[in-house]
């Protein structure tokens, strides 16, 4: 028997606002850390702890936010919105109760385009809801405390409708959506501190089969690679259980990311009961239409737009255009690229292949840097100036594609010119048509038997030939410029 998953995502997106949902307390920290990795307790006051006799104040920013994210993704905008309590208790939740949204959230049945080989697919949205964030328990071998620093951060939490059927399709709406919310600015999208987390539903059925199977609920995954990791674990183990005549269990599970497992967290016989109410301290949230159209109609260039002004402007690929607006600050960073070399592009055509090698660099060289480095785009020293220039320089052959990588990494890691690394590296080509005829001329006449063999038409010869070239000069031959000559001078003597 085959089966297939039905997979359906609720995304946590922290809001990048200066202040908690509902108090002053600084919910983005200052200094470059989590506002969870601060001074423990250092980011609290009596809203934020619950202390008897207080009341929240809501933080209009945070409504700002969930409306662009709302419009950005086509939902339907509800005008009143409404708070609502949802009671658990936990340590790190001082109220005992959560502030979220339930029946009446504030944006619902929007949708997000993802991309795959197939084509296009639209993942619906049942709802983008605005919630607090609670606090952090913090373990000390067999004893635990908690860090009340994040409780009170706001949140939006954006739930799919069950529409992901593979581990890949799920990664790829994650990215869409992360793309989505950091063009948005309304997150700053640090994965490690937990700023854009995951939870998966995930359950499996026979192929052809209407019926849902029992989901289980996979917590808190906050990297693309692991979402697809612990898919793609948890439908293996699911059929596996089915097959051997077990029963899936309606439990929440953890991802094991050093094992590559999932693992039973908690098991849930039944749907849990929250008792979720209106909260009484809360008004209802209105929301005018003139409201709505002043948000709308300050929307910023969204990632998809985004990608296809790439292609269509600078014919670059849909794979390449996809890659560069995954990440906001890439995306950006090239097009101040291309408006550097476009007034010294000459002519105007040459900007799509300007275009496509600045982009390789990006997608390969740069991207590969900060990966090696676990660094951010905004922590490397070389601007889009540099960047440009480079890519002029390796465009018009004045260095060569070994030289540029050399180049970018120096750039990359220790800032500087462009020129100041073409002359320190030594990787500048030699393009001057008299001179290099001269070396050329001087290695074929050393070189004869080989020439010749190249003359009567063993055309494998003309590597060796170059190789020489290339050591006379120290490597500062443009390769291409010098088979050029050679075949020139071949076809004078013959």
């Amino acid at each position: 028997m085959n089966f297939e998953a039905v997979i359906g995502l609720e995304t946590h997106v922290q809001l990048n606002t200066e202040s908690k949902i509902f108090c002053g307390c600084p919910a983005k920290p200052r200094t470059g850390v989590s506002v969870a990795d601060q001074e423990i307790n250092s980011s609290i006051c009596p809203v934020c702890t619950a202390q008897p006799g207080t009341l929240p104040v809501l933080n209009q920013k945070v409504v700002e936010f969930a409306l662009r994210a709302g419009l950005a993704t086509q939902c339907s905008i509800r005008s009143p919105n409404v708070f609502a309590r949802k009671n658990y208790f936990y340590p790190d939740l001082p109220k005992g109760y959560q502030i979220t949204q339930f029946e009446l959230p504030i944006a619902e049945n929007g949708f997000i385009l993802i991309d795959l080989p197939s084509g296009e697919k639209k993942i619906r949205l049942k709802r983008i809801h605005i919630e607090e964030d609670a606090g952090k328990n913090v373990h000390y071998g067999p004893y635990s405390l908690v860090n009340l620093n994040r409780a009170g951060v706001p949140l939006i939490e954006v739930v799919t409708e069950p529409d992901l059927s593979t581990p890949q399709e799920a990664s790829q709406y994650m990215k869409a959506l992360y793309a989505l919310v950091t063009y948005l600015e309304i997150c700053d999208g640090n994965l490690q501190e937990g700023n854009f987390r995951c939870d998966a539903n995930v359950s499996v059925r026979p192929i052809g089969e209407s019926r849902l199977g029992t989901r289980v609920e996979i917590k808190n995954v906050n990297s693309f690679r692991y979402i697809e990791k612990a898919i793609e674990y948890e439908i293996h183990r699911q059929v596996e259980m089915i097959r051997a005549g077990k029963r899936i269990v309606q439990e929440t599970r953890g991802f094991d990311s050093a094992r590559g497992v999932t693992q039973t967290l908690r098991v849930k016989e039944e749907a849990e009961e929250y008792r979720y109410f209106p909260d009484p301290d809360l008004a209802p949230i209105v929301i005018s239409d003139r409201q709505i159209e002043l948000v709308r109609v300050a929307l910023p260039e969204l990632p998809r737009d985004h990608q296809k002004r790439l292609e269509s402007e600078y014919k670059l690929s849909s794979y390449d255009a996809s890659v560069l607006t995954t990440d906001k600050t890439l995306a950006v960073f090239f097009d101040q690229c291309i408006a550097y070399m476009r007034p010294k592009a000459k002519p105007e055509a040459d900007v799509p292949s300007l275009a496509k090698s600045c982009c390789n660099l990006l997608t390969t060289e740069v991207l590969r840097f900060l990966t090696e480095n676990q660094i951010e785009m905004s922590e490397v020293k070389i601007t889009p100036s540099d960047l440009g220039e480079l890519t002029l320089k390796w465009v018009a052959q004045e260095v060569s594609s070994t030289g540029a990588k050399k180049v970018l990494e120096k750039l990359l890691s220790e800032g500087g010119s462009v020129e100041l690394w073409v002359t320190k590296l030594g990787v500048k080509q030699e393009n001057n048509d008299g001179e290099l005829m001269k070396i050329v001329e001087s290695v074929l006449a050393e070189n004869g038997a080989q020439f010749k063999e190249y003359c009567s038409g063993k055309d494998k010869v003309i590597g060796f030939l170059v190789g020489q070239i290339m050591k006379k000069t120290g490597g500062k031959a443009n390769p291409s410029k010098v088979q050029m000559l050679i075949a020139d001078i071949a076809k004078k003597s013959g």
